[in-house]
């Protein structure tokens, strides 16, 4: 054994446990450590026991714990863990047997990891900042005796094999070996019909405590009536009306439910097919169907599913896709393409017509906004002089693409008479 705690060490270096093969204990709890080389750990084949408590840490990469291949005690508990790699216990997956992960800032986890700890006797993941839990994270661990969630962001535990084949506990005391002693107490719970399943559980406890919704809140989960965990189906309150947009034009159909739990909004095209993310589209969570290019196929009738625990809702979105728009410049008078040259060139009014302009002895005219130069990437835009307006100092241009409705927005000094617009 080897007992170092209670001491200042701040890091653990590549060289500072070399060949330390027959060690099977290290006590490094409660120092100052930051940093664990990548292979520091590497010569101690032979460690059983690793206590990293009471220090503060940050991450554990891949690298950190490698070597460790008989490793059965993890002790984590009291650092500031923010992150926890994939592949940080491989070398020890097959021989952990407790492993405590408490008291940290943890708010994901590799859940298929941890899935693979076959021998897993105990599992620590309380005080931390996780907000949700995979169905069947735990389904492969048979051999887990306790699992201690208690105090963190969970809203609900979704039920596991797990739990189903053993009996669940509260107290350790007096239960039958092959029980399982789960604790989740000090999440805030909301009680609804995802939780039937463990409400149903024999326990011995009252301490966990319903946070939501509001008719339940505060009150202990055991003292809730099964009847009482309901959920509502969902219900469509908000679709977007008919849709019209030429071919080749972004559409955004926008579809709103409500419901307990919330639901999860699904959209299926006219053709049947559900749509998801891909090049063309992209599905939002807020339930937001966004078509970043249209085509004439793409109209119809989209259908919008609400989903739930408790059911579903569905309502019909019409899209129609016209012909796309014929290029153009908006307040701008006819423009010729530009003829000889460099094609990006701004091509001036012939010289023919500036002379017809200028012989013509009739009263000038106030033409407004022109495109006086033009090419193939750039327009030159003039407009006359104008009565200057005290107080003005700046005014603002803006412009869209034919392509899409996207404004553009330009701040132009007030004694401007010219705007070189490019794309």
């Amino acid at each position: 054994e080897l007992r170092l705690a209670d001491n200042f060490i701040a890091a653990v270096r590549r060289r500072d446990l070399a060949n330390m093969t027959g060690l099977l204990h290290l006590s490094l709890s409660r120092n100052t450590i930051r940093h664990v080389a990548v292979g520091a750990f590497a010569d101690l084949r032979a460690l059983r026991a690793l206590h990293l408590d009471g220090n503060r840490l940050t991450s554990l990469g891949e690298g950190q714990l490698r070597g460790l291949v008989n490793l059965r005690h993890l002790i984590l508990s009291n650092n500031q863990l923010a992150a926890l790699a994939a592949g940080a216990l491989d070398d020890c997956a097959e021989t952990l047997e407790d492993l405590d992960l408490s008291y940290n800032n943890l708010e994901q986890l590799p859940w298929e990891a941890l899935g693979r700890l076959g021998n897993v006797n105990t599992l620590g993941l309380d005080h931390n900042l996780l907000a949700s839990v995979p169905a069947g994270a735990f389904s492969r661990l048979h051999k887990l005796a306790r699992l201690d969630m208690t105090s963190n962001r969970l809203t609900t535990i979704p039920p596991d094999p797990l739990f189903s084949r053993l009996p669940l506990l509260a107290r350790p005391r007096g239960s039958p070996a092959s029980a399982l002693v789960l604790a989740f107490g000090g999440n805030p719970l909301h009680c609804n019909c995802e939780l039937v399943w463990l409400r149903r559980l024999a326990r011995e406890d009252d301490l966990e405590a319903c946070a939501s919704p509001p008719a339940l809140g505060g009150r202990y989960f055991w003292a809730v009536g099964e009847e009482e965990f309901v959920c509502e189906p969902p219900v469509v309150t908000h679709r977007s009306p008919p849709l019209a947009v030429p071919a080749g034009r972004p559409a955004a159909l926008r579809c709103r439910a409500v419901g307990d739990p919330e639901p999860r909004v699904r959209w299926v095209s006219p053709q049947g097919r559900l749509v998801g993310n891909s090049s063309r589209a992209r599905a939002f969570p807020n339930g937001t169907l966004e078509l970043l290019v249209t085509e004439p196929g793409d109209g119809g009738i989209f259908t919008c599913i609400a989903a739930n625990a408790a059911g579903e809702a569905t309502a019909a979105v019409e899209l129609t896709v016209g012909p796309p728009p014929p290029p153009q410049l908006a307040n701008s008078t006819s423009c010729d393409p530009p003829r000889d040259g460099d094609p990006d060139a701004l091509t001036p009014p012939s010289a023919a017509s500036a002379s017809a302009k200028a012989a013509d002895p009739g009263p000038p005219t106030d033409r407004g906004v022109q495109v006086t130069e033009h090419g193939a990437t750039a327009a030159l835009v003039q407009w006359p002089d104008q009565r200057p307006i005290p107080g003005i100092r700046m005014y603002q241009i803006q412009y869209n693409s034919s392509a899409d409705d996207i404004l553009v927005y330009r701040m132009i000094p007030a004694d401007s008479r010219s705007f070189l617009l490019s794309w």
